[in-house]
């Protein structure tokens, strides 16, 4: 019996991982998401509960996914395609309004539920954490800053800048959502300005951003 290539392994595992969220954002769209189980979402995607286990620790994080996934390694590529000349507290801050307020169908949908629901919004204020290393590792690049040490505290600081922006942007779309509902039929769609918020959350790291840069020019 010939053992899979890891580039298969791995493309069987992305390809589950799709599936499992799908079908959760699917169901709790159809149902709700207090109305849907672990054992639900397993079944839709064609896995064992076992297996659904091994991907996503609740069903809030399987759909919040919905909308969040791949969304830390494409704020990392973004900063890493600027020009070097730009600015890196500039191309931070573009590369993560650019990624956190483009959606697409699927991303409209989720964001509908994770106005609506506490848990959810929870899960997705956790997601930012994500952000992290991936974006510790384009700025370490960057700044050549091999220990990596300066990188990770911009990053860090940068994802609990975002969670921040998004804290009051869903207290506010929520509040929104509560009072219009499902509005008559149609899509409720966050309300306020969430690229706003998030340059204003993003702003005060700029300075630290610019110093890690003049010393690298010194």
């Amino acid at each position: 019996m010939t053992t899979p290539s890891p580039g298969l392994r791995e493309r069987k595992k992305q390809a589950t991982r799709e599936a499992l969220r799908e079908a959760a954002l699917r169901l709790a769209v159809e149902r709700g998401p207090e109305q849907v189980r672990v054992e639900d979402i397993a079944e839709a995607a064609g896995v064992s509960p076992r297996t659904y286990n091994n991907y996503f620790a609740s069903r809030e994080q399987a759909i919040v996914s919905a909308v969040t996934a791949d969304r830390e390694a494409r704020i990392a590529a973004a900063v890493a395609a600027r020009p070097a000349e730009v600015r890196l507290a500039d191309a931070v801050t573009e590369a993560v309004v650019e990624q956190y307020t483009t959606t697409d169908e699927r991303g409209h949908r989720a964001l509908l539920l994770i106005t609506t629901q506490t848990a959810l919004r929870d899960a997705f204020l956790d997601s930012t954490a994500g952000m992290e290393p991936p974006l510790a590792a384009v700025i370490a690049e960057r700044l050549d800053d091999a220990p990596g040490h300066t990188a990770r505290v911009l990053a860090a600081s940068v994802a609990a800048a975002v969670r921040i922006a998004l804290e009051g942007w869903l207290s506010t779309a929520g509040n929104a959502a509560a009072v219009e509902g499902f509005g008559a039929g149609g899509l409720v769609v966050p309300s306020g300005s969430l690229s706003g918020r998030l340059r204003t959350a993003l702003a005060p790291l700029a300075p630290a951003f610019d110093a890690a840069e003049q010393n690298v020019k010194r």
